[in-house]
């Protein structure tokens, strides 16, 4: 993109440029630690109690990643079995996951809301003693494509302090999820993260630019992810996300014993995988994954992060000069 093209975006907020390229052809060693070939990253998204609903001051109910596929938002009113759907990830499906990871010592990240963790200190106190790391999941979980920059940037700061006050200190990652082209500019005039992962492009951490310097991206998951259980042409049993999972981290495992490792994540919800059914679909793939040893690193985010930035900091080669 020519100076000239990038003044022009710059002036009409488009937001940053993409990139297409990547790292191409041949990716670079991460070298993982113990010479895992992938870096297999679970999340746990935190979200009970900051979703949509007129009791938190909202104009319509929530309606998304739930047993009614296809629910649509409630105007001016309450949903109660979409209430009820979401309480259930918090009351039940949050404290099936813990103890599934707490029995396996498995560690994992949470990707948190601040206004669920207000509401639930005893699912903060089970994050904080299990020595999980506690990511920020933005302060709601709202959409925030048409949320207005001041609000967005309190909810990034109203987050951090939030995570302060229940566990003692701030988070170093953020997935706000469902972001604005201007999200990534305001988490790093928050001053504090050391990377965000609203990024699927990649199966490794990479640097981007924002205001002209470099920022680390450590990318997520949609396909590994049990929200395909609450979509159309989703999973429709546990069997179908454990050979999913067990596929593309053997397809990985393969390739990076070919000199290619690559990172894996696997997105959690309590109110999804939290359900017995699938429950021990994710069990199963658990303990396979305790079955390959060392050829899979179990990490947090923020592990994968530092060691990313200790054998890869930013360099203008590595900095992503997006091509459009």
């Amino acid at each position: 993109m020519s100076s000239a093209d990038q003044k022009k975006q710059q002036e009409v907020n488009m937001g940053p440029p993409r990139d297409l390229l990547g790292y191409g052809q041949h990716t670079p060693n991460p070298h993982w630690p113990k010479n895992a070939k992938v870096a297999l990253n679970f999340v746990i998204n935190y979200e009970e109690g900051a979703e949509n609903c007129l009791l938190h001051g909202d104009k319509k109910s929530e309606h998304l990643l739930s047993e009614i596929i296809g629910a649509q938002p409630y105007e001016n009113q309450r949903h109660m079995n979409m209430e009820s759907i979401y309480e259930y990830g918090s009351r039940a499906g949050f404290w099936r996951l813990h103890r599934m990871f707490t029995e396996r010592d498995m560690t994992c990240t949470v990707f948190a809301c601040g206004m669920a963790l207000e509401k639930h200190p005893e699912a903060c106190k089970a994050m904080a003693s299990a020595g999980w790391e506690v990511a920020s999941h933005g302060y709601r979980w709202i959409d925030y494509q048409n949320v207005d920059e001041q609000t967005e940037r309190e909810h990034i700061k109203k987050t951090v302090e939030v995570h302060k006050k229940m566990f003692g200190e701030r988070p170093y990652g953020i997935y706000q999820g469902k972001p604005n082209q201007r999200t990534r500019e305001l988490v790093v005039e928050e001053g504090g993260f050391l990377y965000d992962c609203d990024s699927y492009a990649d199966e490794l951490p990479y640097y981007t630019q924002v205001h002209g310097k470099p920022f680390l991206i450590v990318p997520y998951t949609l396909d590994a992810n049990d929200m395909r259980f609450n979509v159309p042409q989703g999973f429709n049993s546990g069997e179908q996300f454990y050979t999913y999972l067990k596929d593309s981290l053997d397809c990985l495992v393969a390739e990076g014993k070919e000199g290619a490792p690559k990172m894996m994540s696997v997105g959690l919800h309590c109110r999804i995988v939290g359900r017995p059914g699938r429950a021990v679909a994710l069990a199963k793939f658990m303990d396979y994954v305790k079955s390959l040893g060392d050829d899979v690193w179990v990490c947090t985010r923020l592990q994968i992060a530092q060691h990313w930035t200790k054998n890869f900091p930013p360099t203008p080669a590595n900095t992503g000069n997006a091509k459009l």
